[in-house]
Parts: structure tokens; C-alpha cells; sequence
């Protein structure tokens, strides 16, 4: 079957390096793509938020599948237009995925479903929130309801420290639109985890659980980003404790789901923090994340295309997944300046050397070819994964591989996976 897959970044790659290698996947596209999806599939220059080019690119090559990778073309529709074209599609609708694009909207679910989150406020008014979080007395969370590409929640250990964060949302309106309204939480302690699952409305699969790294500094210092690394699996999410959110968390909003919008079908993303009172929720994605796609797709085993053709046929509980018993560790290597302003077009080197290592695979993310040379082109522009007998084994192999690329003012964390090793 001809497929398109819609998006750019490293999980990009990583889907369509997955999907390459079923026997059920014809011709792949991938609009727009970067210089890693054009080793496997077809870049077409379509933006992924151009949901009419896309669908009539589709009609036009006789696609059977659109395979969504991203939030923005959730967001916009893709998923709805393609249907409505007749044209398979890989994905929540435009309803189901404001769990993601409408943080209100969540929120509010979670609380109709009972789902564990953290207590919150909504605000529209700078001068309300800002009165509110001085009258504070523990640590919050400010977050911009809504899409903020992974970089629009502030963590504020002291209340005071919230203004700034809500002023450049409410009134510099830093994030547009996204940050009209904005949720005050409270701030939740203990280990974090991603938790993914395939649902196609009626059956949910849950992965194995992955660990991001989303501030830029080694100690989860400094901004947030889109996320500058992960490993999977994670020491902290044991079989009772995964049995435990699929429980209390998964199968209630998914309910929640399909009673208020119908159908929720595709990937859904539970970002969790595991507090001593239990799992609870801090947000939902309707995506798979970036880069916790890179680790676990490369401990997947099974066929990627089926499990997607299947969720879109509502037969998921036909499909068996198997898992590399192996962990694996992604470093994402970044252009210097990011998560602020950073310079394009610098070139790369040593990617070659380090895809040639055993069990290393080196996923694009902002990277392009420019007169035959790869060349950056983004914030995050590499992410380099790698498989070992244990968490500490993928890291060092990780490590040695991202010593081997190199190109002006790069930039990774250094303490990717440390935090396995105490059990967080």
C-alpha cells in the first residue's frame, strides 16, 4: 500500500524508517520530510499544515494511507479532510486531539473521567492569574492551553516566579494565540514517564514506557524545549504500576473520549509524573512524542504499517507487538542557542560513522541537504539512538556515537539516562 506520512522531525524519521521495512508498505511518502526520511521515502515539499495540498497530493498517488506524525496537522484536521476524501487515515480527528490542542479541554475531561491530575485554574485575564498566583503559597506550573511545540509549560518552584512566565503568554503573547487562556497547576514532584498506547476506540495497546529529558541543561536546568533526550524502558514503571495507569488513566479517558467527540483512534500520550500518592496525569499528546518515538520504535518489533492499518480498521486486538528486551537511550543533538534563537546551514559531519555502529541508528530531526551536503536546518537536528544490554550500556554506545558528529556551535546534554540508574 502507498502511504504518506505528514511531518519533519526526528519522530518523523523514525516512523518512516519503521514503516520502510514492512512488507506492506508500497511507495512512502513524506511531506515535507528532512534529509534522513529521504533515505526511505519519497520528500514531497508539501507543509504539513497545508491539509488541502495534502489530500489531493494523496488522491493524486494514489495513497491508500495518510499517517499523521505531528500536533499542528492534528489540530488543523488532516485526519477529518483525508476521511472525508476516503483516503485511510492514521490518527485522531480534529475533536478527539484538543486533548492535546485545548489543554482546558483536557483538563476538564480528566475531571468528568476522575483521572488523576493536577489541581488547577484556568485563566483568560493576565491581571486575575497574576493575582492569584501571589496569593499562592507552594510551587505552580503555568502552561498555555494551547500547542506551544513542548515549550509552553513554566515550572515555578516559588509562586512569585509565575508572573513573568504569565505576562509573556497573556500580554507579549509569546506563544499567540496558544496563550490566551492559561492553566495554573499545582506543581506535582516525583519521577516522570511517557506512556504511550495504539487505540483504535475500542482496544488500547500500551507500549513500553519511555523517559524524556525536557529542560535544555544537564541537571534539568535551564528552559524547557521539545525534549533533549530519552531512554526506555523505565526502572519506575513496573508491570503493576503500567497496569495501573492503563487502569486509571487510559481506558477512563478514552471512555471520556468517545462519549463527548466518538472515536479515539491512533496514538495517545500520557505524560505522567509518579507521585507517592500514584500515577497522575500532567498532560496528554495525541501524537506519538519526539523523541520518545525514537527509542521505542527502535525496541519495537512488530510491523508498524500493520498495527497503524489496523487501528484504522478497528481490529487492533488482532495484532500481536513485540518488544527488543534491550533498553535504548536517544541523545538529541541541537544547534547552539536553542531553545531561543539559533543559526541554520551549518555542516554536519560523522553521521555516516556513527549509523555504521551496531545497533546505532541516527535520526534527523532539523537537518536538510544543501548542495549535496547535510547541513542544519532546525533546533533539535539529531537524535542519536542506540541499543544495549542495559540502560548504562545503551548510553555509553549513544554517547560514542554522538562523539563521532560534529558540526559549528553544537549542543547536547550530557547526562542522558542518569537518571535510570537511581530508579527515577
Amino acid at each position: 500500500m502507498n502511504i504518506l506520512l505528514v511531518g519533519s522531525g526526528g519522530r518523523e524519521h523514525a516512523m518512516a524508517w519503521k514503516m520502510a521495512g514492512s512488507p506492506l508498505c508500497g511507495h512512502l511518502y513524506c511531506a515535507p520530510g528532512n534529509a534522513g526520511t529521504s533515505e526511505v521515502a519519497t520528500n514531497v515539499p508539501i507543509a504539513d499544515t497545508d491539509i488541502g495540498s495534502l489530500v489531493a497530493f494523496a488522491k493524486d498517488n494514489a495513497v491508500d494511507m495518510i499517517v499523521v506524525g505531528g500536533e499542528e496537522p492534528l489540530a488543523a484536521g488532516l485526519v477529518d479532510a483525508a476521511r472525508a476524501a476516503g483516503i485511510k487515515a492514521f490518527g485522531p480527528t480534529r475533536e478527539a486531539a484538543q486533548i492535546e490542542s485545548d489543554k482546558a479541554f483536557a483538563k476538564q475531561l480528566m475531571r468528568e473521567a476522575s483521572v488523576p491530575t493536577a489541581e488547577a485554574r484556568l485563566f483568560k485575564d493576565f491581571q486575575a492569574a497574576k493575582d492569584y498566583v501571589l496569593s499562592r503559597d507552594q510551587g505552580i506550573v503555568v502552561k498555555a492551553a494551547g500547542l506551544a511545540k513542548g515549550k509552553g509549560a513554566v515550572v515555578c518552584p516559588e509562586p512569585y516566579q509565575a508572573v513573568a512566565p504569565l505576562e509573556a503568554m497573556m500580554v507579549q503573547r509569546v506563544f499567540g494565540a496558544a496563550g490566551d487562556t492559561v492553566l495554573v497547576e499545582e506543581l506535582l514532584t516525583g519521577p516522570e514517564a511517557s506512556v504511550l498506547a495504539f487505540c483504535d476506540g475500542r482496544t488500547i495497546y500500551v507500549l513500553q514506557p519511555a523517559q524524556d529529558h525536557k529542560p535544555i541543561g544537564d541537571g534539568d536546568t535551564g528552559p524547557n524545549t521539545g525534549g533533549m533526550g530519552c531512554y526506555s524502558p523505565v526502572p519506575a514503571v513496573d508491570a503493576a504500576t503500567s497496569a495501573r495507569v492503563e487502569r486509571e488513566i487510559l481506558v477512563p479517558i478514552v471512555d471520556a473520549l468517545r462519549r463527548r467527540v466518538g472515536r479515539y483512534e491512533g496514538v495517545l500520550y500520557a505524560g505522567l509524573m509518579l507521585t507517592a500518592a500514584g500515577p497522575k496525569v500532567i498532560e496528554f499528546n495525541a501524537r506519538f512524542g519526539d523523541p520518545e518515538a525514537q527509542p521505542v520504535l527502535m525496541r519495537m518489533k512488530g510491523d508498524l504499517v500493520e498495527i497503524m492499518l489496523a487501528v484504522c480498521e478497528h481490529r487492533l486486538d488482532e495484532v500481536e507487538i513485540g518488544w527488543d528486551p534491550r533498553p535504548a537511550v536517544c541523545v538529541v543533538m541541537a544547534s547552539g542557542g536553542y531553545p531561543g534563537d539559533y543559526a541554520k546551514g551549518h555542516a554536519i559531519t560523522g553521521v555516516d560513522a556513527a549509523d555504521a555502529m551496531d545497533d546505532v541508528k541516527v535520526f534527523h530531526a532539523g537537518t536538510k541537504l544543501a548542495g549535496g551536503k547535510l547541513v542544519t536546518n532546525g533546533g533539535r537536528v539529531l537524535g542519536v539512538t542506540a541499543l544495549g544490554e542495559t540502560i548504562a550500556a545503551a548510553k555509553a554506545r549513544a554517547y560514542e556515537a554522538v562523539g563521532k558528529i560534529a558540526w559549528t556551535d553544537c549542543y547536547y546534554r550530557h547526562d542522558i539516562a542518569e537518571k535510570a540508574g537511581s530508579g527515577a
